[in-house]
């Protein structure tokens, strides 16, 4: 069997929170399902906002022209077999983080699709309400949905849960386990 690969991005600033934490246990359950995972700090990285140059739509091989460290990354997106985004919700949708990297993949949009059509989409959110809609955990939703129904990747499992301090999701096991079988789930679709 050839390992899939899996490719985690977290959007929160903080290593340990609880979108870090629960990103963790996603990584935990490819990795027992046989995926080669790489995960990456987007609060650590260099990434640059979208210019809107569209230099990036000529071809489908065509990259963002922007010299920063979402270069590294285009390589892997186009060879993973499945994404994972882990966000904080804050303001009412995903972190600042999130949005950039977001907006960068439209480096992979060309007119011949996308480069993430098909890949298996996993989401991972947390949020301080206890509420998904007073939190705004649903808009953030809304975008994931919307968006990669658009490219056409499906997404095989969004987890998200609450917790007020940082790391306080890992003592929710209902969602520490659903973390974990998302994992398993997109390395093995049944």
């Amino acid at each position: 069997m050839v390992s899939s690969k899996v490719i985690v991005v977290i959007g929160s600033p903080r290593r340990g929170g609880n979108s870090d934490t629960l990103a963790k246990q996603v990584v935990a359950g490819t990795r027992e399902a046989g995926a080669e995972v790489e995960s990456f700090h987007l609060h650590e990285m260099d990434i640059r906002p979208c210019d809107a140059c569209d230099e990036c739509q000529g071809d489908a091989s065509a990259d963002c022209r922007i010299p920063d460290d979402m270069q590294p990354l285009y390589p892997k997106l186009r060879s993973a077999d499945a994404l994972v985004i882990a966000s904080p919700v804050y303001f009412f949708t995903v972190s600042a983080q999130t949005k950039l990297f977001m907006d960068r993949c439209y480096a992979l949009e060309s007119p011949q699709g996308s480069a993430l059509k098909g890949k298996r989409i996993g989401i991972v959110l947390t949020y301080g309400d206890t509420d998904p809609f007073t939190s705004g955990a649903v808009n953030a939703l809304r975008t994931f949905q919307d968006a990669f129904r658009y490219i056409g990747a499906p997404i095989v499992g969004m987890v998200y849960g609450s917790a007020s301090k940082s790391g306080e999701i890992r003592y929710n096991q209902g969602v520490m386990d659903r973390a974990y079988e998302l994992g398993k789930q997109l390395v093995h679709l049944d």
